[in-house]
């Protein structure tokens, strides 16, 4: 990296070379992709010690910034951790080219043989804070659907995300790879991100992997199109007909298995019928296991807070969760689309019907029935990884991964071809 008397210099220069990289992604072979990942892989395994001590600089850093315990599991690697990076480039590395998918053909009575084809977007531009991991899926997926990516890690993650990324460039050199393909902003400086948002002609879409500011700030300042990840304000409803068992379990391990991620439930809502039953009893065991219950009606009782208005459509990503009786399904339907934001809701009965209602009068992102919303995540969609779970509705949507990465192109046959 050359030395810049200015951010705006820094930037454009960044830009530059993922475009010319972009180009030569372009064509580049699915087996040199696939060496070039698995050769990722390979050298992050090879280097853990380094990068759990990058981590342990971002940790103190994070402790001293005086981050929530949520936001602190959030920045964490350890050996585990690590592995599953590891594992996530081997199963991008795995998985079908998405470049040059012949989406769909057919022939026309001129004699023009016409075929829609996958082709990338060109550079992407990743926003993101905290979690270092986001350094390596998000460099995997842009790889393999043959993009360049500049990727702007949050100030936390600052030493981890760079040890991250020498590994993904040891695997382009392995794999003859330009390695200006996967670039990371060298700077903590904020004004970076201004940059990079306005990129115009270098830069064809960001993606804002982040909290609600982040979010907001990108969405406002952006120049270039945006793939939007916004909060996972998640709602998990238990109706009249849920099993308790099941109930219990999912609603424990949506809550409670990693409380700051995205897919953590943050509002449970409950039908009148059972809310004196059911509903207190998954109340009383969320209490148990330490979360904090901001409570409204017959589900308060012994060791919850008193809800208020502000709790709902809230992303507490802490050990907090929001609950309230609901007359019906329609009455939980009518909250979420009033509190939610379309990232990821749950319903938990053993009746179909109110399934499928619940899957048909709402537009979240991910939409799930009976299993915990943990699972609202790229790798666990078989993905591999993720880029980020987008909660709009133009071109990608949910788990973004390799294929959302791409758009398409036509390509038209002739043999002489002329238009009467």
């Amino acid at each position: 990296m050359k030395d810049f008397d200015s951010i705006p210099a820094l930037m454009e220069d960044l830009g530059k070379r993922a475009k010319a990289a972009s180009r030569e992604l372009a064509f580049a072979t699915a087996e040199r992709k696939h060496a070039a990942l698995i050769a990722a892989a390979d050298a992050v395994w090879a280097n853990r010690a380094r990068i759990i001590e990058a981590n342990q600089k971002d940790m103190e850093f994070g402790r001293d910034k005086g981050l929530s315990p949520a936001m602190m599991d959030r920045l964490l690697l350890d050996e585990a951790r690590v592995q599953g990076m590891v594992d996530g480039l081997r199963t991008v590395a795995d998985q079908a080219d998405p470049v040059g998918e012949v989406l769909s053909e057919w022939n026309m009575p001129t004699g023009l043989n016409i075929q829609r084809v996958r082709t990338p977007l060109g550079v992407i531009g990743v926003v993101y804070e905290s979690r270092p991991n986001v350094t390596a899926d998000a460099g995997a997926l842009c790889l393999k659907s043959g993009n360049a990516v500049i990727l702007r890690g949050g100030s936390e993650s600052f030493h981890s995300s760079a040890a991250i990324h020498a590994c993904l460039v040891e695997g382009l050199k392995a794999a003859n790879l330009p390695e200006d393909a996967i670039q990371l902003v060298p700077t903590r400086d904020r004004a970076a991100v201004q940059e990079l948002l306005t990129l115009t002609d270098y830069v064809d879409v960001i993606v804002p992997r982040g909290g609600k500011g982040l979010v907001g700030l990108v969405q406002r300042e952006a120049r270039v199109p945006v793939f939007a990840h916004l909060e996972g304000i998640v709602h998990i409803y238990i109706d009249k007909a849920a099993d308790p068992q099941k109930t219990l379990e999912v609603v424990l391990n949506a809550k409670t298995r990693r409380t700051g991620i995205c897919g953590a439930a943050e509002c449970l809502l409950v039908h009148q019928d059972i809310a004196e039953t059911l509903g207190r009893d998954v109340v009383a065991a969320l209490v148990h296991s330490g979360v904090e219950v901001h409570a409204d009606g017959v589900l308060a009782g012994e060791g919850t807070v008193a809800a208020t208005a502000d709790d709902w459509g809230k992303e507490f990503l802490d050990s907090v969760i929001a609950a309230k009786p609901v007359a019906d399904i329609d009455a939980a339907i009518a909250h979420i689309q009033q509190y939610g934001s379309n990232h990821t809701d749950c319903i938990m009965t053993e009746d179909d019907a109110a399934a499928t209602r619940f899957f048909e009068r709402l537009d979240s992102a991910i939409l799930m029935h009976n299993a915990s919303t943990q699972f609202a995540d790229g790798g666990e969609f078989g993905m591999g990884a993720e880029i980020g779970i987008a909660t709009g509705k133009m071109h990608a949507r949910g788990p973004v991964g390799a294929a959302q990465l791409t758009s398409f192109k036509y390509l038209v046959r002739g043999n002489g071809t002329i238009r009467a």
